[in-house]
């Protein structure tokens, strides 16, 4: 019997959990529930949902979407990230279309045109923000994409993703050998019963007291000790105390380590959403109107996105239960959505999750209050632009340097970074649709140095399934139409739109960083004099230009102090910084249009510049002077417009009876559908040629902020 109890403590020392033997007793729950809300809003989590007009594609058409971004404790929309970032891998994991999108008001339409190039093969859709990079490649919406080439024989032998294994923590599988078990059910009533089985051995060694912890995506719904006065314990939870969704409860042990782990399913009371009146059957380019017939008021939308499709032989889950699971696990098996859309039991959900572990919750981290570190910034009213600062020959980080960035123009934009100690640096953009030309360049550029700008997109991809498996019964006869359909479009020029694409054009800033200078000098005002050593002889009184042994110097001199400073000013030629003067020495007077020059100590930031002069060009964009050795330079835009989805309107007779055919394979796609205050919306479309099932779906948030996902199959004939 003593071998036996100093076995069960050696397994019990085991167990994981850092040691915080000296918060617990009656005050570790207390401890407990400030250690979990740090941990929450310390790293935020955010979690997405998109929506695609269909789920099967061929090479070359246009996958429409809208991202959903959502708060994972409030499990409403987020407004905290202005920007997502949109992917397609391939079944080898190397993307294959990129964008970044607008996030308003958590909701963000866009496109993707895919490449008619690509293979027949399953793609993977991945969405997520920029702090959701922090947590890649977990943290993020994935969804399998069908992709078909009508042209091209050529397909992937590998299937994608690899399927979700169940995981046990580690408490998990020291719990199958220990003397403590927990059993989870429901009583008549729909509460929660806890069976907590305990040996003697066990609670003569640990104590009969027990620290119970639920909560839900983040939301604390119990915190309390309990007692285990003999071998087997009730404990009656009531129902109103869950939060719906998956309910994670852990036991701690009197010393404040991690005994056991439970993952179980409370429904959440389904918000009744709108029927969609249409006909079932319907003829070839005819007007459908979509009529919602809500059936509670909490059930009206408040915003949503609808596509109409010709239907496939392959569904993805609606928001409204990608949000249960998707979000807690990433990616799971298919048989735990079917089970939702099936109406299975909470119990039996709460069965078929026995082995999955919550893909963000980490008691150690927790406990011991170290958190990972997070790089990339959460983008909420600016885009980040990362990079990293590289030793030239030896490819070494060089940590402690300041880097400045600067956009070319007539009003001069100038910021600066710091590199961090693995010589990563960042700088923001705004968020908007402007192409900017950014040059970025080390304050030191004698160092050696290299500048490595990071992908937005970073290389952090899923499991792939095993090399070799097959895509079993991948074409379908859906698909096949789909391709017929496509083909038949392209031959006769159907979807050819004009092209209403304006040209690029640049932007510059609004205003000059540095504010009124003390001198400005208007090159046009006076008379032209033949080189700029001249210039500022004459015309720029307290800023010296002079030459020695053909070496160029420019200083400013100090009113506060009346003797130059120090150090030489910061030099500019229209906003971007210039190491060298010789090269505002070497500019002809003819060139330029203006010269500011700040003549006293000035801080942008904690920058500290001892006066600054600001060369500015009649091009006004850095073309007329080499760039800065070690500087980059390149065309970025933050995001991209929106393409609009079209459709043919046959209210003419004329277009009705054309004989251009119509084989659409998407005949309706709106992003983003505002309703009014019935929660109504008018919603009209044409049918085409294609005499097919076609199937409605709607995603979208009611006014209590509930997701709601409602679909409707309809034929044409």
């Amino acid at each position: 019997m003593m071998k036996y109890g100093m076995v069960l403590a050696v397994i019990l020392l085991c167990f994981s959990g850092p040691d915080i033997s000296g918060q617990a007793g009656q005050d570790f729950s207390a401890v407990l529930a400030r250690k979990f809300r740090e941990y929450c809003n310390s790293l935020p989590r955010e979690e997405m949902y998109v929506h695609t007009d269909r789920e099967e594609y061929l090479a070359g058409e246009d996958l429409w979407f809208t991202a959903y971004l959502f708060e994972r404790q409030s499990s409403g929309l987020s407004y905290g990230s202005s920007m997502a970032y949109v992917e397609l891998l391939n079944p080898e994991n190397r993307p294959v279309a990129q964008k970044r999108i607008k996030l308003d008001e958590g909701m963000a339409p866009g496109s993707l045109q895919l490449p008619d190039s690509l293979s027949t093969g399953i793609y993977t859709f991945r969405a997520y923000t920029g702090w959701m990079k922090n947590f890649l490649p977990g943290n993020c919406f994935m969804k399998p994409v069908y992709i078909s080439n009508a042209l091209s024989g050529k397909q992937y032998k590998t299937g994608g993703l690899a399927k979700p294994k169940m995981v046990l923590s580690e408490a998990q599988s020291v719990q199958a050998g220990a003397d403590l078990s927990v059993l989870i059910g429901r009583d008549l009533n729909g509460n929660i019963r806890l069976i907590v089985t305990s040996t003697s051995n066990y609670r003569a060694i640990t104590g009969n007291t027990l620290f119970l912890f639920i909560q839900t995506h983040g939301v604390i719904n119990l915190n309390k000790s309990i007692n285990l006065p003999s071998d087997s314990t009730v404990i009656t939870i009531p129902k109103n105390l869950l939060t719906p969704g998956i309910n994670h409860l852990t036991l701690f042990s009197l010393s404040g380590r991690l005994v056991i782990e439970k993952l179980f399913y409370t429904p959440q009371k389904i918000a009744a959403a709108p029927e969609i009146n249409v006909d079932s059957v319907s003829g070839t380019r005819q007007e459908i109107a979509l009529n919602f017939e809500n059936q509670s008021p909490e059930g009206h939308f408040d915003k949503f996105s609808i596509s109409v499709s010709a239907a496939g032989e392959r569904t993805f889950p609606g928001m409204d239960d990608y949000m249960i699971f998707g979000s807690e696990f990433g990616q799971i098996t298919d048989e735990l959505y079917k089970a939702l859309s099936d109406g299975t039991s909470p119990d039996s959900v709460s069965m078929m999750m026995e082995g999955l572990k919550s893909s963000w919750i980490d008691w150690n981290t927790i406990l011991s209050g170290k958190y990972p570190l997070t790089r990339y910034e959460r983008e909420t009213s600016a885009h980040f632009v990362y990079g990293r600062l590289l030793n030239r020959t030896t490819q070494v980080p060089d940590p402690g340097q300041v880097l400045f960035l600067s956009v070319p123009g007539k009003k001069a934009v100038f910021r600066y970074a710091t590199t961090d100690q693995d010589g990563y640096f960042s700088f923001q953009v705004p968020v908007d649709q402007n192409y900017r030309e950014l040059v970025i360049q080390p304050e030191d550029n004698q160092r050696n140095n290299s500048i490595r700008l990071e992908s937005p997109f970073p290389e952090k991809y899923p499991l792939l399934a095993a090399a070799g498996s097959e895509v079993t019964n991948y074409e379908s006869a859906a698909a096949s139409l789909l391709a017929v359909n496509y083909q038949v479009m392209k031959i006769y020029g159907s979807e050819q739109l004009p092209d209403n694409e304006a040209p690029v054009s640049f932007t510059r800033g609004d205003y000059r960083f540095y504010g009124k200078p003390d001198i400005e000098l208007v090159m046009e005002d006076y008379i032209k004099l033949p080189v700029m050593h001249e210039v500022f002889f004459e015309l720029m009184p307290g800023v010296f230009m002079k030459e020695k042994k053909g070496v160029n110097e420019i200083s400013v001199f100090d009113p506060v102090e009346n003797r130059p400073f120090e150090k030489p000013p910061m030099l500019f030629v229209d906003g971007v910084v210039v190491k060298d003067p010789g090269v505002i020495a070497g500019l002809d007077p003819e060139l330029v249009e203006r010269i500011d020059a700040v003549k006293s100590r000035y801080f942008v930031g904690e920058y500290l510049f001892l006066g600054l002069v600001n060369v500015i060009t009649k091009a006004g964009d850095f073309s007329n002077v080499p760039l800065p050795e070690q500087a980059v330079r390149l065309a970025y835009q933050t995001f991209g417009p929106v393409k609009g989805f079209s459709a043919p309107d046959y209210t003419e007779i004329i277009k009705k009876e054309s004989r251009i055919p119509d084989f659409r394979n998407t005949l309706y796609w709106n992003p983003s559908v505002k309703t009014g205050n019935d929660g109504n919306t008018p919603v009209r479309f044409w049918t085409s040629d294609f005499r097919s099932g076609f199937i409605i779906t709607v995603q979208g948030i009611t006014k209590d902020g509930k997701a709601v996902s409602t679909r409707k199959v309809f034929t044409i004939k």
